[in-house]
């Protein structure tokens, strides 16, 4: 299997992480790419660099304000008297039609969900070739030559048009799925994440040309919180093309397997001809999250159900933390997606 990876993605190393009131290290972390890499690899994947096929097909989904923000915003922070090291909001608009001010903090406010998407001087950088990744990896899958791994890293699945949040700056499946869909496909979004993929449902919610379906433990009390609930079905020309499938904390292989079969027969009925994978590993049995309780056969027997679906597949790296069996639930994945 062809795999893209960019070693500028190294460059985001996040210090701040809130939890429960508590800061403490971020589990997202750049020794992620170490274990996810090797795993690939002794998987069967051959990695090489992706190409820079420019802003364009991120500014597709992104506003040019975000994109502008993304990019300025860890500079102008530096000029703030006594900042801190890395660029994290303390107060937010209520809605997203309030005013748009033009101090750093404000607009910090306006495009940070939380604070668990720190701003430091590499992150533009390593979310950018992040992005590249997966959209070399939809090319090479456009191409027809086979399926593709996106090792993107940071994550992208929380990331709205204009809001970072949960470690995602840009939404890199989302990415990849426009990028197929501007090539001719019909293209769906399978999040396999623990986390409800919401930012990927906001990008698309609105419209029907890309399907969005995500498996995740239930919000009611689990992040996102806001978004995921199984009644968020599209709205306008989208309605219909948004599924979401909330789980109990704590499901195990044979749950989730069937909730994957129904996200399938979503997937087939919606006509689909690619398929973008957001490839969350959170859901094991051993992540730090502790949402799901997948184990490694069950990811053996994720990634073959989806191979059986017959559809040309991207995987897009989401989530997935540093734990014993991070890896070794990457190769199962890919393994039986391989032998399926």
């Amino acid at each position: 299997m062809k795999a893209f990876f960019d070693d500028r993605q190294r460059l985001h190393d996040p210090k701040h992480f809130m939890a429960n009131g508590q800061v403490l290290p971020s589990p997202e972390q750049p020794r992620r790419i170490e274990v996810l890499k090797a795993a690939a690899e002794e998987a069967g994947c051959v990695f090489e660099a992706p190409g820079d096929a420019g802003l364009g097909p991120i500014a597709a989904l992104h506003s040019a304000e975000y994109l502008t923000f993304l990019r300025n915003i860890y500079t102008r922070w530096q000029r703030i008297p006594d900042a801190g090291p890395e660029v994290i909001p303390n107060i937010h608009p209520a809605n997203r039609g309030d005013g748009y001010p033009k101090s750093a903090i404000g607009q910090a406010g306006y495009h940070q969900a939380d604070t668990a998407c720190p701003i430091a001087e590499g992150t533009f950088d390593a979310a950018y070739w992040s992005a590249q990744a997966a959209i070399s990896g939809a090319d090479f899958i456009a191409s027809g030559t086979g399926p593709a791994y996106a090792l993107s890293r940071p994550p992208g699945h929380h990331a709205f048009a204009d809001l970072a949040g949960g470690f995602c700056f840009l939404n890199n499946s989302g990415i990849a799925a426009e990028r197929l869909r501007m090539a001719g496909f019909r293209p769906a979004i399978l999040d396999v994440d623990v986390h409800h993929g919401n930012g990927t449902q906001g990008i698309f919610y609105a419209r029907d040309d890309v399907l969005t379906v995500s498996i995740h433990a239930d919000p009611a009390r689990f992040y996102p919180f806001f978004w995921g609930h199984a009644q968020e079905r599209g709205e306008g020309r989208g309605l219909g093309c948004n599924l979401n499938l909330p789980l109990p904390r704590g499901t195990d292989d044979a749950a989730y397997l069937t909730a994957l079969e129904t996200a399938l027969e979503r997937v087939r009925n919606f006509g689909a001809d690619a398929l973008v994978v957001a490839l969350g590993l959170d859901a094991s049995i051993d992540d730090p999250f502790q949402g799901l309780a997948v184990t490694q056969d069950g990811f053996a027997r994720i990634g073959a159900a989806i191979a059986r679906a017959g559809v040309p597949t991207l995987f897009v790296q989401e989530g997935g933390y540093l734990s014993a069996s991070l890896g070794a639930n990457l190769g199962r994945v890919l393994g039986g997606f391989l032998e399926g």
